[in-house]
């Protein structure tokens, strides 16, 4: 879940009664309601901020850890469980150097032990440093429902999506594979060079061959290219170290500087299943170095 961001000193490494109170009513949380968390709103901005601190612990406090609990996240991703989730939650937070998030929109509705939301905030993520530091916004939507177990708010159930449309549909409408042929030709160009991708919610960098094969910086991922035809790019993915594989399909550009397209998942540890284009997202990419020339 994304994060609220709340100008301050950053905090020490514990939680207490006091720091929580003085953190509560420095981010504009009356103090009557700040001891004890009272009202789904409470809880709700206390885990966006959570999030914005790479705080695991109070994530891990205020969400239901049932097994069979549901959520979804921009790009197709779904999380059943608590353990799936701390684990993206891990890796988001190892990838970026700080989050700011302010929420901009929230609405709360509450019947009895249940309650549910709307809210619409910007996810700013940094990443790197200095000269270096490269930072993306995601303008995202929220809904969840939160219910009331002895005595405690917790987050049940959560969707989220971007407020922009993707940056590109799918290269193929409804999500169908193409019916064209892809092989490699003479005419497919010389990919080699440095190329930045973006996600809906992350960047890093490919150093690619000739033909399209490399590596990029986010898991130890390698790239190999399947095959290119009339500027339709196909490949597959790795990612060793979280375990996960797939596919793209990127529609080049005629100057060969972008690419647009989709990326989807076909193994995620020991789950192989994956129906081909169905979970994964969209992203560009851009030429770092220029087109080799021929």
């Amino acid at each position: 879940m994304p994060a609220f961001h709340c100008t301050r000193t950053r905090r020490s490494p514990f939680i207490g009664g006091i720091l929580l109170l003085a953190l509560m009513v420095a981010c504009g949380v009356p103090p009557s309601r700040a001891a004890d968390l009272n009202t789904p709103e409470d809880v709700i901005r206390l885990l966006v901020r959570a999030n914005a601190e790479k705080d695991i612990a109070t994530l891990s406090r205020y969400m239901v850890h049932d097994t069979d609990v549901v959520g979804y996240t921009i790009g197709g991703r779904k999380y059943v469980g608590w353990p799936a989730f701390e684990r993206e939650m891990k890796d988001e937070f190892d990838a970026v150097t700080r989050l700011e998030i302010p929420i901009t929109e929230l609405k709360v509705w509450q019947k009895g032990d249940v309650a549910w939301f709307s809210m619409e905030l910007d996810y700013i993520r940094y990443v790197g440093t200095g000269a270096g530091q490269s930072r993306m916004s995601l303008p995202l939507r929220e809904t969840g429902v939160l219910e009331r177990r002895d005595g405690r708010w917790m987050l049940h159930v959560w969707h989220e999506s971007s407020q922009r449309g993707p940056a590109l549909k799918a290269v193929n409408p409804g999500g169908t594979a193409s019916a064209q042929k892809i092989s490699t030709s003479s005419e497919t160009p010389d990919f080699s060079g440095e190329w930045e991708i973006e996600e809906e919610d992350k960047s890093y960098r490919a150093m690619l061959d000739k033909a399209g094969n490399g590596t990029y910086t986010h898991k130890g991922g390698i790239l190999k290219t399947t095959g290119f035809a009339n500027r339709l790019w196909q490949g597959t993915w790795q990612q060793p170290e979280n375990d996960r594989e797939g596919g793209f399909e990127v529609l080049l550009s005629e100057d060969a500087k972008e690419a647009k397209g989709i990326w989807w998942y076909s193994r995620v540890g020991d789950h192989k299943n994956i129906p081909p284009r169905e979970h994964g997202g969209t992203y560009t990419w851009k030429r770092l170095t220029p087109p080799p020339a021929h």
